[in-house]
């Protein structure tokens, strides 16, 4: 069985860069202007500070049980001890619609990059959806790059944390260049109006930002791949979650000091063409900035392939999905076939066109949300269940933390629904939704059926004894 196992090499540099750089992504090059135009420049950084305490809640939580159960598949570990076995599969499948999602929206963002850097590059029409024309050339650059990531990671984890560290340093050096450009070019009058639409802009923009961050959660995805002690784990993930929450605001600020709403409106690419005037029109310093976007796209693209494949691993190997995708390629040791599955998907993306960009955040928000619940309400019940299990990152205060989280994550899970003035929208981002929940429904009770449930809850109880210590035992 050694021949089945995940290879064990991430040091702190590869999980660090594989956690930012899953969070960046391209969401801060593509929507940027739209969260200063729905909330206003302070009222963005406030959603956006918002939606960062709870992440950093939630990561806290994470950052204990990561440490504590370093098993590929996080999620479905934490809340089988937790809640049991159904429970396990719905968080679990809740974050790869979240993985899934990003995913996707990456293989729709890079021929959107691609309009910046090359105009009028669109054509063949295909048809129209949401009022969008849907081209050849525009869907084949989303599905070339799709094809592209897919074999990176692939061809296994080295290779993909190796380009992931390399992108993510672009990334950073562009980020860098617009806020020191911004800083010294631009001025605070440019930031008016402070707050565009009030507390409902702020709140359409506070359901975007669990898409923004989400990305810490790869490294418990990736836990039997990281070869560091284990508080270290718990360490590098909460990190990851300040400099993300950090990035965004000062992107933020750093666009709505140099461009006005007027500007904004009439962009096509807002971060870029803020780069560009921050340094006196220069159309080379934006697409500088555009590089970095890419850089951030496939930074992103990389992550969550190794985050959603992982989580499909694991709920294989548990007989909770066909076994075949818990099979690991013999040379690459990577979850081959789950990799393949989600490049079926990603592939398929870009044949929605642009309009699918806002449906994939806001349908894959509310997986990651509904995920993050569930592992706040783990960690408070494992809290209580195992107190003697051994710790390497232990919050301090008891399960306050966790009940904080709880309560942050059903406040904005709440604001996705129908009723509320940032609720999903029908049919395409419920329909996301729905599809998602019955293809896991009827692949969960195809698994049970063949495999059973006895043989599914005896491996996750024989993986965990191999890894949960507990105080007796190291005394």
């Amino acid at each position: 069985m050694k021949d089945q196992n995940l290879l064990k090499i991430l040091g702190n540099r590869d999980v660090l860069a594989l956690a930012f750089g899953a969070m960046i992504g391209w969401g801060w090059v593509v929507t940027t202007g739209l969260w200063i135009s729905e909330a206003g420049s302070l009222g963005a950084i406030l959603a956006f500070a918002i939606g960062g305490v709870l992440v950093v809640l939630v990561g806290l939580a994470y950052a204990e049980l990561a440490s504590s159960i370093p098993l590929a598949g996080g999620e479905l570990f934490y809340s089988f001890k937790a809640m049991g076995r159904v429970a396990s599969f719905i968080a679990t499948w809740a974050i790869i619609l979240g993985y899934v999602s990003v995913i996707a929206f990456e293989a729709v963002a890079l021929p959107t990059v691609f309009e910046y850097l090359i105009p009028h590059y669109s054509m063949g029409y295909l048809y129209t959806i949401s009022g969008w024309d849907v081209t050849i050339t525009w869907a084949g650059v989303g599905m070339l790059g799709s094809v592209l990531i897919a074999w990176i990671n692939y061809r296994g984890i080295k290779l993909s944390t190796a380009i992931n560290f390399i992108l993510t340093a672009l990334i950073i050096i562009s980020g860098i260049l617009l806020i020191t450009g911004s800083s010294v070019s631009g001025n605070i009058q440019t930031m008016e109006p402070f707050f565009a639409t009030g507390i409902s802009g702020i709140l359409v923009v506070v359901i975007m930002t669990p898409f923004m961050f989400v990305g810490f959660d790869v490294i418990p995805q990736a836990a039997e791949e990281i070869n560091l002690p284990k508080k270290r784990i718990g360490q590098l993930l909460i990190l990851s979650v300040i400099l993300a929450v950090i990035w965004y605001i000062a992107i933020i600020f750093g666009v709505s000091m140099v461009l006005t709403p007027s500007e904004m409106a009439a962009s096509n690419l807002v971060t870029a063409d803020a780069m560009a005037k921050a340094f006196g029109s220069s159309q080379m310093m934006g697409n500088i900035l555009v590089l970095g976007g890419i850089g951030g796209i496939l930074t992103s693209w990389i992550g969550f392939y190794v985050g959603g494949s992982r989580a499909i691993y694991a709920l294989a190997k548990a007989g909770m999905l066909p076994k075949t995708l818990g099979e690991l390629h013999p040379k690459y040791k990577t979850p081959h076939k789950a990799i393949l599955l989600i490049a079926v998907l990603s592939t398929l993306a870009p044949l929605l066109g642009r309009p699918a960009l806002v449906w994939f955040v806001n349908a894959g928000g509310l997986g990651l949300v509904a995920a993050w619940l569930m592992v706040a309400v783990s960690f408070i019940i494992i809290r209580k269940k195992d107190p003697d299990m051994v710790r390497p990152f232990k919050l301090k205060g008891g399960t306050t933390i966790g009940w904080i989280a709880t309560i942050m994550s059903i406040g904005v899970a709440i604001l996705y629904f129908p009723g509320m003035p940032s609720a999903l929208v029908w049919p395409y981002e419920w329909l996301i939704i729905f599809v998602w929940i019955v293809l896991g429904a009827v692949l969960y009770m195809v698994a049970m059926s063949k495999y059973g449930r006895k043989h599914a809850d005896m491996h996750m109880e024989r993986e965990m004894e191999r890894v949960i210590k507990h105080k007796e035992e190291e005394e």
